[in-house]
Order: C-alpha cells, then structure tokens, then sequence
C-alpha cells in the first residue's frame, strides 16, 4: 500500500499600508489578476482571496485594504477586514516598500510583534531604491521583528518572488485543502465584474471621485455566447454624478468600453455591458448599504 501523502494547507493574509504593492504582489502570487491594481490609494476595499493549488499543499491567499485611520464607516469596516486577517492567518506577509516610513503606522507594527503566527516580510519595490536604502531597511526591519523572515523584492520585476512562496510553502501547516483544488478564488463572477468597473473609474478621474463611487451589479446573465451584464455606480451628489456620466456621455461611455474589453478577457466570453449612474448620498455610512454592497 502506497504511503499517504502529507498535506499542508493554509491563509496567508497580505497586510501592509496604501501603495505598497500588495495587490501586485498578490496577482504575482497567485498567477490570475485578481485585485485591482493602480497608482491610487485605498484600491483593495474589500478581502479578496487568491488560492494556489500543489498537489501536496494549498496557498490560500488574502489581499486586504491599505491601513489606515478611518475617516467613515466605509473606511472602518475595511480595516476590520485588516484586524481579522490578522487574527486568523496562519501565515502574515506584511508589505512595506523603499519609498513609504518605515514606522507608518505604528500601532500595527506592535500587533505583528506579539502574533504566534510566522511573519514573512517583503521589502517591495526595491528596484527604484539604492543598496543602501535596502540594507539599511532590512537592518530596522530586523530589530522591530525579529521573528520575522525579511525579503527584499519587487513585484512589478518578479524579483525572488520564487523565494518568497517557497518560504511560505515551507511555514504552511499541515492540514487539507480547504477549497476544491481547481478553484483559484472564493470571489464570484459579479464581484469581479463590479471591481473592473471600479478599476477604470480610479483610472480616469481624479480627486474625491473615485472614493466617493461604488458599483453594483444589478443583473449577471449568462447566455450561450456573452454574458449580459447591468450595473449601477453609486455616487454622493449630483455634480458627481455628471462627472462620471461626462459631457454627451462621453465618459461613462469610455469606462464602460474599457471594462467591457477587460472583462472579455477575464471571463475569456463576449460581454454586454450596460451602466447607469445614481446618487445615493448616504452610501459610505449607511449600514444596511454597506451591507448590500458586501462590507458587513
């Protein structure tokens, strides 16, 4: 009889501060782009889990929001996201990079030193910081977490990500797979639908807009040869609203051309795509929206 296989199986939650590169870092792990990534602040709202299959192990990975001090009840809820990862990881990859302070955020740097759980940390952009800088990083990493395990990197090269998920395989508990092994998210079809959606308007406008917007899909239907979606975007007042739609509608127009395009490519399936526009001024602070929208 041939000798069972162990198992190893478990959550690593990516937690760091805005603009980091944990979205990059994750999409890179994970092989699929599955979190929004851009230049812009506060992109990651929700928890969005990636999951890399072995044929004797199972990542299963989680990009958070950006920490930060709430402002709003939107805000608050995503950084309960954040405490929760790292309350239940079985493995923490904390993100930093050359070009943010280093002790931003205090206060999670304090949780991270009484975890039980292994913290692997990545010093992320490196390819735009000098030697020194990195050294130097490495060095104040070490006495903060000294438990920890330091890579430098960069994401956007693929600089020793090999490194980095063999230490993660490594540290993995020994434990069955908690999804079907040819899952690669526990995020469905019109999650990913809204995200694209909300990707292009962090994109193309500037200023509060893009914080001031949320995107719900009102209808995901599947037929033979594309999928018919409807969805809404949310906005907080009126002049935001004409913002969004654009002069003749031009700009709702090129959001909708570019995430339909990006959504074709994703879903590998034609796609029909139609938008509106409505101004809900409440929508970051009202419980039951944020509810509806997936945040409580």
């Amino acid at each position: 009889m041939a000798e069972q296989k162990i198992h190893h199986s478990g959550f690593v939650n990516i937690i760091g501060n805005p603009n980091v590169g944990k979205s990059t870092l994750m999409n890179a792990l994970v092989g699929e782009r599955l979190s929004i990534v851009t230049a812009k602040a506060q992109t990651t709202r929700h928890r969005i889990m990636g999951i890399v299959n072995g044929d004797d192990y199972q990542i299963v990975y989680s990009d958070t929001p950006g920490i930060l001090k709430p402002n709003y009840r939107l805000q608050k809820t995503m950084m309960d996201f954040v405490d929760t990862a790292i309350g239940d990881a079985d493995i923490i990859l904390y993100v930093t990079d050359v070009v943010e302070k280093a002790d931003k955020n205090v206060e999670y740097i304090a949780k991270l030193q009484n975890v039980e759980c292994p913290v692997i940390l990545v010093i992320n952009k490196i390819d735009i910081g000098t030697q020194e800088q990195v050294m130097n990083l490495m060095q104040w990493w070490k006495e903060q977490l000294p438990k920890a395990v330091i890579f430098p990197a960069s994401a956007q090269e693929r600089f020793n990500l090999d490194n980095i998920f063999d230490a993660i395989v490594s540290n993995l508990p020994e434990a069955p797979a908690w999804y079907d092994k040819d899952v690669f998210t526990d995020k469905n079809l019109r999650f990913f639908a809204s995200e694209i959606i909300r990707e292009k308007i962090l994109l193309f406008y500037s200023q509060e807009i893009p914080y001031s917007c949320e995107v719900e899909i009102e209808s995901f239907k599947e037929g033979e040869d594309r999928y018919d979606i409807s969805a809404v975007i949310y906005v907080m007042r009126d002049s935001q609203k004409g913002i969004i739609i654009g002069k003749g509608g031009q700009m709702l127009k090129k959001v909708g051309t570019r995430a339909r395009l990006d959504m074709e490519e994703f879903f590998q399936k034609k796609v029909y795509l139609s938008m509106y526009v409505k101004v809900d001024p409440d929508w970051r602070e009202n419980k039951k929206e944020l509810r509806r929208f997936g945040y409580e």
